[in-house]
């Protein structure tokens, strides 16, 4: 899959423009999900037209009367809360770099913080399910990985690797394209190769700090070359001219860390993963601008 070309964010007044009532916001959820005109499953007929049906969240086949619900088996069938807040808060999750915390959603919506800690949470899942997935790298491809500790609600303790009261999170980054990231249960080289065999296609450069965690890519078929930070070192070529260091996937580690404090300010290692995957789904898809929108509703 390529990296898409760089569109413009729907501003707020855009938006709400675009989605006035909760009427629009179902006929939105049809147009993506089925169509507004597609084959019905009832009767057979192709490019059937479908009708809005008064007092249910429903529409049905002008041929046959066979209806179709946009909102089943999503996070909206059951929920009360209205489609109009429902899509205000996706807009949030994708328009925002630093995140959008429960209580934010409190706030911005007017509903409960236990139902905005809930929708969050939906949104999160909803993010990894319409992430980008298969492997990335290959032949000439460059890889950063690195590791990064995230502190949960028990402060202090040890700092770096070792560390006993933080979550382990491993990132794979594709210079130039996108990135992976999973919590794993410590830092040693059993627990991060399963992730880099899982994610990382053989052949692939790989550039690391000097943690010997990663002894084994060579042996496992990637290119290998490190830096060693505790020497002050953070970039350097190699005998063919290809310049390792580990940069973006720590760029990527120290927005993920101001906007856990500066957002949430604490996150439990329970659901770390899931603010990691909203983290990595927008970075992800960071150059769709408003195309991010439509392709969370599509993957509900």
């Amino acid at each position: 899959m390529e990296k898409n070309s760089i569109q413009r964010k729907l501003s707020v007044r855009e938006f709400f423009k675009r989605f006035p009532t909760d009427e629009a916001c179902l006929e939105r959820l049809m147009d993506i999900r089925f169509g507004l005109r597609h084959d019905c499953r009832m009767c057979g007929v192709v490019n059937a037209t479908f009708h809005r049906l008064e007092n249910r969240k429903a529409y049905c086949c002008a041929q046959c009367g066979g209806h179709v619900y946009p909102c089943a088996g999503t996070i909206f069938e059951k929920s009360r809360t209205s489609l109009q807040n429902w899509f205000y808060a996706i807009y949030l999750f994708t328009t925002t770099r630093h995140g959008v915390s429960g209580m934010e959603l409190h706030r911005a919506l007017g509903v409960t913080r236990k139902c905005g800690y809930r929708m969050g949470m939906q949104i999160r899942e909803l993010m990894e399910k319409a992430d980008v997935k298969g492997l990335i790298g290959g032949s000439m491809k460059h890889i950063e990985m690195d590791e990064a500790y995230v502190e949960g609600r028990e402060r202090g303790g040890k700092k770096g690797r070792g560390t006993s009261n933080k979550s382990v999170v491993f990132g794979i980054k594709e210079r130039g394209g996108y990135i992976r990231a999973a919590v794993v249960p410590d830092a040693s080289m059993a627990s991060l190769r399963k992730v880099v065999m899982e994610n990382v296609k053989p052949g692939s450069i790989v550039s690391t700090d000097e943690h010997k965690g990663y002894n084994l890519l060579v042996r496992d078929g990637y290119i290998h070359g490190t830096v060693n930070h505790s020497e002050g070192e953070y970039a350097k070529a190699d005998d063919m001219g290809t310049l390792h260091h580990v940069n973006s996937v720590e760029s990527f580690w120290r927005l993920f860390k101001a906007s856990v404090r500066g957002t949430h300010v604490q996150i439990s290692r329970t659901h770390t993963q899931a603010y990691v995957n909203e983290f990595t789904c927008r970075q992800n898809y960071r150059e769709m601008g408003n195309g991010m929108f439509d392709v969370l509703l599509s993957a509900l």
